[in-house]
């Protein structure tokens, strides 16, 4: 069973920066794309980055320039820098990863984290 475990969400004022973390335990052979999506009270789910194996990122409109998306791909870790944050950026913090191929050859799809919350004061 594959699980995604975050880390780094709180509170934060206006214009301020914090990094998610979120790293993919059990024995994990490969992970083709993880990525972050948000969820704001009473709104959809939405994406905020993703990233491929190779490095290859895609940036949802809202946050192109101030978020920055990267990955360890030895340790099976996303991050995701939040710079010059606005209470619009509050949200659930969700990690997924999608593709993913264990050492005992089971092959999972999109797979979620539990999210983490990200409060921004204004």
């Amino acid at each position: 069973q594959v699980q995604l475990v975050e880390s780094g969400g709180g509170l934060v004022q206006a214009g301020g920066s914090l990094r998610l973390s979120c790293a993919a335990s059990a024995s994990i052979f490969s992970i083709n794309t993880m990525g972050w999506y948000r969820q704001a009270p009473g709104k959809e789910r939405g994406l905020v980055a993703t990233i491929t194996s190779g490095g290859t990122t895609n940036y949802g409109d809202s946050v192109q320039g101030r978020f920055t998306i990267s990955r360890d791909n030895a340790k099976k870790t996303v991050y995701l820098q939040m710079n010059s944050l606005k209470p619009e950026d509050t949200a659930v913090y969700y990690c997924n990863a999608d593709e993913i191929k264990t050492y005992g050859s089971t092959y999972y799809r999109n797979v979620w984290g539990q999210g983490t919350q990200v409060t921004v004061s204004s």
